[in-house]
C-alpha cells in the first residue's frame, strides 16, 4: 500500500500516540515489512510502534529540554537501525523462500509429476484428496485411472507454459527515486511521457524512450501517494501523506533540460540528497528542473490523501484519504462541491470512468463503491465479494469494473451487477493498483514481485521474468498501460525505487 502505514491511523493508536496529529511519513522499508509479516502469518507490527518519525517531530516543536532531546534522537536512530536490520534479514529469508519456490515450478512444470504450486491453477485436482483416497482403501485400478488423469491434466499445464501466448521483456529502467515508488502513470495520447510518485517525497517525469528525468515536483511535504496526468493539458495531480493534493504544471523540455537557478518556481536540488545516477541507457544525466510551486492546492482532508483522479472533462477532481471520506473539488477553484460518506475505514485508491462522470473507490473495509455523478444528485452502488482491503478498482474498455485485493484475488465485475463478480482470479499473494488495456488484459503486480498478465474471463496469459537481470527485487506497487505502441507499453514501480518499461506483444508480433 503506498504513502503512509496501512495498517495504522492516528484515531487507532493509543498511549501517546493519541497526542499526535501530524502524518505520519513512511518509508518504503517500514511498510513492506509489516506487508511480508501479514503473508507470512506472524503478529504484524502495533501502530504504536510505527510513530517514532511522529514523535520526533512533536518533539522538535514543542519545549523538551536540550538534553532529553538529544538523547531521545539516540534512541529513535537505534529503533531505526533496528528496523532496517529486521527488514534485510525478512529480505534475506524471502529471497531464499522465493528461489525454493520456483525451483518447486520449474520441477512441477518440467516432470509432469509432482503436484502443483499453490495458488495457481485451482481447477485441477488436490493432491491431498488423492492421498485421503488411498487411505480409505482406493483399489489398484482407481489408483491407475487417477494417476493417467492427473499426468494428462499436468501435461495440458506444461504444453501451455512451452507456448506462451505474450512474450514479455523488459526494455528500459527508469532510475533516480530515493525512496519507494507508489505509482507510475502514463501521459496522454501523442505525449511519451511517464510519471512516478514517490515516498521520498516527490513525483518525477520521465521521457517514455530516454529514460531521462525531465521534471521534478517537490511541493509536498509528505510521501506523494499517487500521480494523474490532466486528459487534455499539460497538468498533473498529485496526492500526498500531507492531507493534500497538487495541481501543478508538468510541461517538460524534450531537449532533456539543463540546471535552471533564475526562475523563481525553478530550482536544482538539494545537494545533500544523493542520487542514484543509473537511469535506463546507463548514461549520465544532470539533476532535472524542480518544480516546487503548484498550480492549485487541494484542501479538506484530515488526513492522509492516498490518491486523485480527474473526472472526465476535467473540470473536477475526486480524492480519497484515510479520514474515511472522498471530496469532489472543482478543479478550477479548489473547492470543495461534495464530500462522500460512507465506507467505515480507510480509503485506499480511486479511479475515474474514460467517457462518463463515474468512479470507484476502495478502501480497507473490503469493498469498493461506485459514485455515479450523471444526475445532479449522486447515488452510489457499493461492491461486496473481498474478504480484506481492497487495494484498487479500475475501468475496462467494455464498462467491467476489475478490482484487486489483499485477500489474493482480482475480480471481474459487471457495471450494473453489484451483487456477485464474472470471474475471479486466484493468486499466490496481495494484489496491489493494476492496470487493463485497452483490449482487456489485466496487468496485476504483487506483493511477492511477480507481475502476471490475465485476461477478463480469468485465463492466465503470462507472467512478467523476475531474474536478476529483469524485473524488481522487492514489492510491485503500480503498473500502468501505454497504448500507443511505442517500445514499452507496460510500466512497473515498486519498493526497490525502481520503475521498468515492459514490451508486452503476441508471440505472433514478438
Amino acid at each position: 500500500m503506498p504513502g503512509e502505514p496501512p495498517a495504522t491511523s492516528a484515531s487507532k493508536s493509543s498511549g501517546k500516540a493519541k497526542r499526535i496529529s501530524i502524518p505520519r511519513v513512511q518509508s518504503s522499508t517500514d511498510t513492506e515489512l509489516q506487508s511480508q509479516q501479514s503473508q507470512s502469518g506472524s503478529t504484524p507490527l502495533q501502530p504504536n510502534a510505527l510513530y517514532y518519525v511522529s514523535f520526533r517531530s512533536d518533539m522538535d516543536d514543542s519545549s523538551v529540554p536540550p538534553v532529553l532531546r538529544s538523547r531521545l534522537h539516540d534512541l529513535f536512530q537505534q529503533i531505526e537501525k533496528e528496523f532496517a536490520m529486521l527488514c534485510a534479514e525478512n529480505m534475506g529469508l524471502q529471497e531464499k523462500i522465493d528461489m525454493l519456490n520456483e525451483r518447486l515450478e520449474r520441477e512441477c512444470y518440467g516432470s509432469g509429476e509432482r503436484g502443483l504450486p499453490p495458488g495457481e491453477f485451482t481447477d485441477y485436482p488436490d493432491t491431498k484428496n488423492l492421498s485421503k483416497q488411498k487411505s480409505m482403501g482406493e483399489s489398484s485400478a482407481q489408483k491407475i485411472k487417477t494417476s493417467h488423469k492427473l499426468k494428462a491434466q499436468t501435461s495440458k499445464i506444461v504444453s501451455s507454459f512451452k507456448n506462451p501466448t505474450m512474450s514479455c521483456s523488459m526494455q528500459r529502467e527508469y532510475a533516480g527515486h530515493r525512496d519507494g515508488v507508489w505509482e507510475v502513470s502514463v501521459g496522454r495520447s501523442g505525449q511519451p511521457i511517464i510519471a512516478t510518485a514517490s515516498a521520498d517525497h516527490t513525483a518525477r517525469v520521465w521521457g517514455m524512450d530516454s529514460g531521462r528525468c525531465l521534471l521534478q515536483y517537490i511541493g509536498h511535504n509528505g510521501s506523494v501517494n499517487s500521480v494523474r496526468f490532466h486528459p487534455t493539458r499539460d497538468l498533473a495531480l498529485t496526492a500526498s501523506g500531507d492531507c493534500s493534493a497538487h495541481v501543478w504544471q508538468a510541461a517538460v523540455n524534450w531537449d532533456v533540460p539543463k540546471r535552471q537557478s533564475s526562475a523563481e518556481d525553478i530550482s536544482t536540488v538539494n545537494p545533500d540528497r544523493t542520487t542514484n545516477s543509473l537511469i535506463g541507457i546507463n548514461e549520465e544525466q544532470e539533476e532535472p528542473p524542480t518544480l516546487r510551486t503548484p498550480v492549485r492546492e487541494l484542501l479538506g482532508h484530515t488526513g492522509v490523501v492516498m490518491a486523485a483522479d480527474w473526472l472526465p472533462g476535467a473540470e473536477q477532481i475526486v480524492t480519497v484519504s484515510w479520514d474515511r471520506t472522498a471530496n469532489l473539488y472543482d478543479a478550477e477553484t479548489g473547492e470543495i462541491i461534495h464530500t462522500l460518506c460512507g465506507h467505515d475505514q480507510e480509503l485506499t485508491h480511486v479511479s475515474t470512468h474514460h467517457t462518463q462522470r463515474l468512479c470507484v473507490t476502495s478502501s480497507r473495509d473490503s469493498t469498493f463503491r461506485l459514485w455515479d455523478f450523471r444526475e445532479p444528485i449522486h447515488s452510489v452502488s457499493v461492491f461486496q465479494g473481498h474478504t480484506e482491503i481492497v487495494t484498487s478498482a479500475v475501468f475496462t474498455r467494455e464498462d467491467k469494473i476489475v478490482s484487486g485485493s489483499d485477500d489474493r484475488s482480482v475480480k471481474v465485475w459487471e457495471l450494473r451487477n453489484i451483487r456477485s463478480p464474472l470471474a475471479t482470479i486466484r493468486g499466490d499473494s496481495g494484489a496491489n493498483r493494476l492496470s487493463v488495456s485497452s483490449s482487456g488484459i489485466v496487468a496485476i503486480p504483487h506483493d511477492n514481485r511477480q507481475i502476471r498478465l490475465f485476461d477478463l474471463s480469468g485465463q492466465r496469459l503470462a507472467r512478467l521474468p523476475r531474474t536478476s537481470r529483469q524485473g524488481h527485487r522487492r514489492m510491485v506497487c503500480s503498473v500502468a498501460w501505454a497504448e500507443d505502441g511505442g517500445v514499452c507499453n507496460l510500466f512497473s514501480c515498486g519498493f526497490d525505487r525502481l520503475v521498468l518499461g515492459w514490451s508486452i506483444l503476441p508471440v505472433k508480433d514478438a
